[in-house]
This record gives structure tokens, C-alpha cells and sequence, in this order.
């Protein structure tokens, strides 16, 4: 999909209206007095959040915004394969993939030996390993993420819409007789207006009020490198200008990333080391220095700049806050969070790693399907503590990855054996390849506790992982033949997945431990489909169970499954056809073989409503099944 051939436009690209291509702007409404989720900022983090929780129409959410109208041009533009995971699950991932540039390879530059202030490319690499993700790594403007949020938020059960021209004064936790939080906001006219809320999640960016309400800070290195980065429209002469690349040079150190549309590029351009007591500003850098530096690296190539959509300069620093919710670390045993923080406002980096508005969205996902679970009674409130330890975690690796990352970025290249300050070129690309995995976001495993299961049945699914997001293999349906991907039946709805992988007979055996399963989780009044299924609501509105069966779908019929995979729901009683699969067996790969799942014995793969493998347990452990859900679920009432 090719755009700004005749200048940079924001909006969505498919709208030849420059006008209309803009995400509409609600209008003004007072905040409401009293909510269940408070959510303070609408950048990528809140609206992830808010999209998840709005998925819930009996969940009363406020999502309040400083500035003034929706993102037209945002500042962040990579999407990690784990992202587009995501995006899948909350229903967008194909806008995404049509729209973006797509990432296929990395192309590193050296300086060239025969004329050491020129640069030669050196090597090429595939970006993203094979299988690693049926998802690209991909770029695309922060800003049409937004609006592909705030478009599904529109259309949600909740029709939730951001307040913006809000600017957050305070966050006051005192106790209140029924436990909420008072948030108070200032308008642009100098009013003020005050939300109680039973949650308040901060999602307002590096300098965060809400983070400043709860005492926390952001403790780490200071910034001590200085970059420029520039979105351009340019003619040029070098080659590679479509392809990411990655440029050491004797003259300095640029990124280039191609930008959606087939024209626009983003070009990172190295600025030298910061003095301990200087800032970045103080240099008081024109865009001019960015392109005259830029053609300085790039030589004895030109790039013509004929329009900037945008520019900036910035420090590199990595900081971290020590817990991301208001909960003391002592107090923790008898005390649960009430206020949250999440994104750039607990954990901030360089944008070298393309991780930040990943990272910080993935924060978004793991507290949003928690905080529904816990406002609907499905589970034990406790549970709210797993968000700070979980994605702190996550945060802490993605700062170490970065400091280490950013410090070989900005080195100068090695020009000699036994030149101590500089970076080997070679050796910067075998670290960018081996931490592969790191930067298409699948790198994410959550340690054992309560929501994440140890690994005693690990090898009877060796290739879902526990703890890390449940990698998607292509199927086949049963009841229509239609070729699919499984993980795509995650959607971002709240729900537990159970994926029973099926031992070897069919499943209409009497020997089969699938059909022994599925007339537990049915009858036995100890299943938690039985125990936590509110009365009268459909069967898998709290678990939905699927099987991958051994069998071609040419061999058996959907009524040779058990009634529990064919259930009758809704208001008329008509039959889900679509929740068993078998492998593709004509043109494969085969799912049992690709994620190593035994064939004699068959496994259960339980998958948290974020994606993530909670557990791996035999089909027939039915004690352990009980005895993982019953430590955090509550039954309806």
C-alpha cells in the first residue's frame, strides 16, 4: 500500500480527504462522578487497557486524556511480531499488515576498508527466524495504532470514548468508607472536576502524576548519549533505503527504519556523548545538523530531504520504578492495590530496541483481563498483585537488554585489534541476532505462581512453553475444512482457554482420555466450567474448551466429538460447530510435531486470557485441573 507520494498526510491513508482521514473528536462531556476503572492517559498503554476492559458493558471505565484531541503523529512506529499477536486478539492485526511496512530483513553497513569515511554494507540477515511468529515485525505511526484502538473502543459493549483536555492534578488514596480512590482534574477553562474510582491506572507517560501520587520514581542510569531522529520524505542514492538498516560509521552511527507507504523513512542520527551536567535541548540542534550529520554518515551516498513529517532529538536513559502499583512491599501480605501504573510512567528506555510502546502495551494486556476478572467476581482479588511482579520482571529484562544494546549503538566502529572504546561491527550483528527472539517480543515467560503452573507435565507439550504466550501452528477445522491458525481463536474477551491436544484414538473410543475429560469438565460439579459458569449463561462463557484432535478431518464427523465441543448456546440453543481441529496432514506442518506434543498421551494446554500458557497438564489429571483454579477463582453468586 503506497501514501505520501506528495507529502506526508496523518490519518488513515485509504480516505482521500485529508480532513476526513482524521479519527473523529467527541464531543466535551462532563467526567462522571463515580466509575470501576479510571484509566489517566489514552496513549498506546491506556488504550490497550481500555480496550480490553471495555469489552465489558457492566463495567462503568473513564478514560481521561491531557491533551486536547486524539494522536494525529505519534513517535513510536515499531511493531514487534508479539504485538501483532495481540492486535489479532483484539481484532485489528489484518488493518495493521495492510498498512505497515513490513520488516524482512536487517541490512548492517561498515566503514569500507579501502576509504575508511565511506561506508560498504557488510552483511544482510533475515529479521525475524522461521516460526518464530505467524506474524511480521512490522512498522507503522503510533497514531494509526490509536486509531484502530479508539475505533474498537467506539463499537465495544461500553461505546467507551476519551475524555481529553484533562490534566491530572492529584490522586488522593486516602481511606474512604467504601475503599475508593479520588482523582481530581483540571480542565482548560481552570475548573476542576473529581472522579472516585474503585481503580485508578496510571498510563500518563515518563512524567506521570499518578506515579508521583503513590510515591514511586523512576531510579536508573542518567542519560548520557544524545540522538536525533527525523521521518522524511528524501531522494536518495543509497541503496538499502527501503530496508531497515544498521550503519557504523567513522563519522557517527544511524538506524534507518522505512516507514508505511513506500515512500517515508524514519533515520536515527547518533549525536555524541553528554557531558554529566548537560542536556540534550542545551545544544539547541536544528533539524539542518540532523541531515547535514546524516549525509556525513551515509557518504559517499547523498539523501536529499524534501520534506520532514517530523523530528525530535532525545537522551538515552533506562529507568525503572521498584514496584508498578501502591502497595508497600512489606504490606503486601495484607493489603491489595488500588492504584496502578503502567507503561512509560513504571519503566522508560531508548527506542533502539523498537520495545517501548510493546513492552508498555503487553502492561496494558496483563492488567486488563485481571482487573475485569476481579470488578466481575470471577476472581479472588489477590491476583492483582501478579501485574506489578509479573511485568516488572518483564521491564527490568528489557532495560538490561537496552543498556546494553544502546552502549554498542553508539560506539564508534573497532578500527583496529586493539582499539578498547570501539564496537566490532560483526559482533554487534551477532548480538542483534541472538537476542532475536528478545525484540520480536516472544521472550516473555512468566515465573511460577499462582496464575503460571510449574513444569512437572512440561514434555507432554514441550513446544508451549509455560509462562510464555501460547505459540500459534495452523489447523484445520473439523466442521467446515477451514485451514486457520489455532492461537487465532484467542480473542480479547476475558476467557480462559482450555486447548485439549487429544491422545491417540478418536475421540468416540471408550478408551479415549479426551472423551473421559470432556465428561468431567461437564458433569463432575467439582470442573471449573461447572463450578465458576454463572447459572443460565452459556457453557463457555468463563472457559472456552477446545480440542486439536490425531485425526485427519476426513475421518470423522463433528458429531463423533463429545457434546461438551459442540455446544448449544445463545437465546435459541443453536450449535458452536467451531471449537475442534485436527492437523493439516495434506500440506502440514503438522501441530502435534511442531509443538512437540505427545501422541500416546495426548496434553491439556491451559492459556490465559492474555495469551499466555498457564499450565500443561495430562488429559486425565483432574485434581491438579481443580487445584489450579480454585487457588484464584470464585464461584458466581
Amino acid at each position: 500500500m503506497q501514501f505520501h507520494l506528495d507529502g506526508f498526510r496523518p490519518g488513515d491513508p485509504s480516505i482521500a480527504d485529508a480532513t476526513a482521514a482524521l479519527p473523529p473528536t467527541a464531543p466535551d462531556r462532563p467526567l462522571p462522578d463515580h466509575v470501576d476503572v479510571l484509566i489517566v492517559g489514552s496513549g498506546p498503554t491506556g488504550l490497550t487497557l481500555a480496550s480490553q476492559l471495555a469489552a465489558f458493558p457492566d463495567l462503568s471505565l473513564c478514560l481521561a486524556e491531557a491533551k486536547p484531541g486524539p494522536l494525529q503523529l505519534g513517535q513510536a512506529d515499531g511493531i514487534a511480531c508479539r504485538t501483532m499477536e495481540m492486535f489479532q486478539a483484539f481484532g485489528f492485526a489484518d488493518r495493521v499488515l495492510k498498512e505497515a511496512y513490513w520488516v524482512n530483513e536487517t541490512v548492517f553497513w561498515k566503514p569500507d576498508p579501502d576509504a575508511p569515511h565511506h561506508i560498504r554494507r557488510s552483511d544482510r540477515i533475515q529479521d525475524v527466524e522461521d516460526g518464530l511468529s505467524e506474524m511480521p515485525h512490522v512498522i507503522l505511526n503510533q497514531a494509526r495504532v490509536h486509531d484502530f484502538y479508539l475505533e474498537l473502543m467506539r463499537h465495544s459493549p461500553s461505546g467507551l470514548v476519551p475524555h481529553y483536555g484533562r490534566r491530572l492534578l492529584d490522586v488522593d488514596l486516602g481511606r474512604t468508607t467504601d475503599h475508593h480512590v479520588a482523582a481530581t482534574f483540571e480542565r482548560s477553562d481552570g475548573t476542576t472536576e473529581t472522579v472516585r474510582a474503585r481503580y485508578v491506572v496510571g498510563c500518563d507517560g515518563a512524567r506521570s502524576q499518578v506515579r508521583r501520587s503513590i510515591g514511586r520514581e523512576l531510579v536508573g542510569d542518567a542519560a548520557n548519549h544524545a540522538w536525533g531522529v527525523m521521518d522524511v520524505l528524501a531522494v536518495t542514492d543509497f541503496p538499502d533505503i527501503r530496508f531497515k538498516c544498521i550503519i557504523h560509521s567513522s563519522e557517527g552511527n544511524i538506524i534507518v527504519i522505512p516507514r508505511e507507504g513506500g515512500y517515508l523513512v524514519r533515520i536515527y542520527v547518533e549525536l555524541g556523548k553528554l557531558r554529566d551536567d548537560e542536556r540534550v535541548h542545551s545544544r539547541d540542534i536544528t533539524v539542518e545538523q540532523l541531515i547535514a550529520a546524516a549525509n556525513r554518515v551515509f557518504a559517499p551516498y547523498t539523501v536529499q530531504v524534501e520534506e520532514v513529517a517530523w523530528w525530535s532529538v532525545y537522551e538515552i536513559g533506562q529507568r525503572l520504578c521498584d514496584r508498578f502499583d501502591d502497595v508497600l512491599v512489606d504490606d503486601v501480605p495484607q493489603r491489595l492495590p488500588r492504584v496502578f501504573i503502567a507503561g512509560d510512567a513504571c519503566h522508560t528506555h531508548s527506542p533502539k530496541a523498537g520495545q517501548g510502546m510493546n513492552v508498555s502495551m503487553r502492561d496494558g494486556f496483563n492488567l486488563g483481563w485481571k482487573l475485569a476478572s476481579v470488578l466481575r467476581r470471577q476472581c479472588r482479588p489477590e491476583i492483582l498483585h501478579s501485574y506489578s511482579e509479573e511485568r516488572r520482571a518483564v521491564a527490568k529484562q528489557l532495560i538490561d537488554f537496552d543498556r546494553e544494546l544502546s552502549a554498542m549503538m553508539g560506539a564508534r566502529p573497532k578500527m583496529s585489534a586493539d582499539d578498547a572504546e570501539g564496537v566490532d561491527p560483526i559482533v554487534f550483528q551477532q548480538y542483534f541476532q541472538q537476542h532475536g527472539r528478545f525484540t520480536a517480543g516472544v521472550a516473555t515467560q512468566y515465573r511460577p505462581s499462582t496464575l503460571t503452573g510449574g513444569d512437572a507435565h512440561q514434555h507432554l507439550a514441550a513446544g508451549f512453553l509455560i509462562g510464555t504466550r501460547f505459540h500459534s501452528a495452523p489447523v484445520v477445522r473439523l466442521a467446515d475444512a477451514r485451514p486457520m491458525q489455532l492461537g487465532h481463536v484467542i480473542t480479547a474477551d476475558g476467557r480462559w482457554r482450555l486447548f485439549a491436544f487429544a491422545d491417540a484414538p478418536a475421540p468416540d473410543d471408550p478408551e479415549s482420555r479426551l472423551a473421559a475429560l470432556c465428561r468431567l469438565l461437564s458433569d463432575d460439579p467439582r470442573s471449573p466450567v461447572v463450578r465458576f459458569t454463572p447459572t443460565g449463561a452459556d457453557g463457555d462463557v468463563v472457559f472456552d474448551v477446545r480440542a486439536v484432535l490425531q485425526q485427519s478431518h476426513r475421518s470423522l464427523t463433528i458429531r463423533d466429538v463429545p457434546t461438551l465441543l459442540r455446544p448449544t448456546k445463545g437465546r435459541f440453543g443453536l450449535v458452536d460447530h467451531e471449537k475442534v481441529f485436527c492437523p493439516d496432514l495434506v500440506h502440514g506442518p503438522d501441530i502435534f510435531e511442531l509443538r512437540g506434543v505427545d501422541r500416546a498421551d495426548g496434553a491439556l494446554v491451559l492459556v490465559r486470557p492474555d495469551q499466555h500458557v498457564a499450565h500443561v497438564l495430562p488429559l486425565d489429571a483432574f485434581e491438579e485441573l481443580f487445584s489450579f483454579f480454585d487457588a484464584f477463582m470464585l464461584e458466581p453468586g
